[in-house]
């Protein structure tokens, strides 16, 4: 019988060894910077080790990789961050991305939205901007993306497609809604049975394993909120999420309106409107929470339940700011979501901006009328650090995968970074900035141009070679 590998055994068998400086932050207080470090990847994709530039075979896999070819050296200032996790995303509005800000959220849905999201009855349609939606995300250096597509079935099922075409790791869901006073005519399910079969088709498309042999791309449940939802759909849905185990996601106590709509209509929060359902568990990834209270959040923690954090579409439609360090205090586990197109920009890196600024505000208040000890929220302020960790580790705890991390056991996905890069937005200066700086110049200034190649898998997805 042949004996099993040892750390060095499949170090000499993976396919790539990528050596420079890595940075994450495996935790929201924790930065850790290794130079000249090696990050070993199998033919898998898979992070087989990290040795750091002291160790004793750091010299040898070096000289190794090299003569077989399998080296790649991070050049000058250039270095490595995980990639960015996207935890909320809704497809088919990527044409819209920008407008009708100005609308309350009820009627940016009605007068712009389901209009939009109606066209992907139409393939071609759905198949042009689902394309373009991939492939700019990518290029931004979100590797993964947590999607609402639409209620159509082949129209999701074609993001789906795309995603493995193009080697974006994803979760896709086929949006579930037939409430006929909440939902148009022209865009709803015409029954809570037709609403679940859409959604078992599409969990059934994807745990084919010719089609998505390393599983990259998961299906989720989708109900689109308890409002667009009759009982009879929401209580089918959490079958089948017991029955398949997989993802669900929805959108949680996003507005005053939808808070209050669920309260009227069921007597309870969202969180435990959800949880009376079977929608409430250890996959279940709620958009924007803004107006959840600490009951809440306890049942979220209790349950395993994740949250998107969204601060700007929040800022547009949320009527409050998402208390995040409490939440987190309270043992729920964080990432971050664009929610393009509620969301203004399809750079992860502007939402961890924002998530900084808004835990600002918070924590200090807006009102100049109302005294400085009374105005804000005390303790509510992240930093750079927290932030990379919700755009990266924080999204993978949310949905338990192994990305996020430079770890043995994680899945390479992996920007570069060019500091240098001319159309760029980070403004460094070599012979002052510390390591540290470059980090926080990053977090603030990265801009699509600073993101030189993208990895998925230990696969180059988008950027230059």
């Amino acid at each position: 019988m042949p004996m099993p590998m040892n750390a060095a055994d499949r170090s000499s068998a993976a396919a790539m060894v990528h050596r420079g400086r890595f940075a994450h932050a495996p935790q929201p207080d924790t930065l850790q910077i290794l130079d000249d470090a090696l990050v070993v990847v199998d033919q898998q994709g898979v992070i087989v080790e990290v040795l750091e530039r002291d160790h004793a075979r750091h010299a040898d896999t070096v000289s190794m990789a090299r003569d077989a070819g399998r080296l790649s050296t991070a050049s000058g200032e250039a270095f490595w961050l995980p990639g960015l996790i996207d935890l909320h995303v809704h497809a088919p509005q990527w044409p819209q991305l920008g407008t009708a800000l100005h609308l309350p959220l009820q009627d940016w849905l009605q007068q712009a939205t389901f209009p939009l999201e109606a066209r992907c009855a139409d393939l071609d349609y759905a198949d042009r901007i689902y394309r373009s939606l991939v492939t700019t995300l990518l290029s931004h250096g979100t590797t993964t993306a947590v999607y609402f597509a639409t209620l159509h079935d082949a129209a999701t099922q074609r993001l789906a497609e795309l995603c493995l075409e193009l080697g974006q790791r994803a979760v896709v869901g086929r949006v579930a809604m037939d409430h006929p006073e909440q939902c148009p005519d022209v865009y709803r399910d015409p029954s809570a049975e037709a609403a679940l079969r859409g959604t078992e088709a599409l969990i059934d498309f994807l745990a084919n394993r010719q089609r998505n042999p390393r599983r990259r791309v998961l299906p989720a449940i989708t109900p689109r909120f308890i409002p667009s939802c009759t009982d009879a759909l929401l209580h089918g849905l959490g079958e089948l999420a017991s029955r398949h185990g997989c993802h669900v996601q929805t959108h949680c106590s996003e507005s005053d309106w939808e808070h209050h709509h669920v309260l009227q209509r069921t007597g309870l929060s969202d969180t435990h409107a959800l949880e009376a359902v079977g929608l409430l568990g250890r996959h279940s990834v709620l958009a924007h929470a803004n107006l959840i209270d600490e009951r809440d959040m306890r049942t979220m923690a209790r349950c395993g339940s994740g949250v998107a954090h969204c601060p700007l579409s929040n800022a547009y439609f949320s009527n409050g700011v998402f208390a995040l360090r409490r939440a987190a205090r309270l043992g729920v586990r964080v990432g971050l979501g664009t929610d393009i197109a509620g969301g203004p920009s399809a750079s992860l890196f502007d939402a961890a901006r924002q998530a900084v600024t808004v835990s600002r505000l918070l924590e200090t208040g807006v009102d100049g009328r109302v005294d400085s000890e009374r105005r804000g929220v005390a303790h509510s302020r992240i930093d750079f650090v927290h932030a990379l960790h919700l755009a990266t580790a924080g999204g993978a705890d949310v949905l338990e995968l192994p990305i996020g991390r430079f770890q043995a056991g994680c899945r390479f996905d992996a920007l570069l970074i060019d500091p240098a890069a001319l159309d760029g937005g980070i403004v460094h200066w070599a012979d002052s900035d510390d390591e540290r700086d470059l980090l926080q110049k990053t977090l603030y200034g990265a801009t699509r141009a600073n993101v030189r190649q993208v990895w998925v898998d230990g696969v180059q997805r988008a950027g230059a070679s």
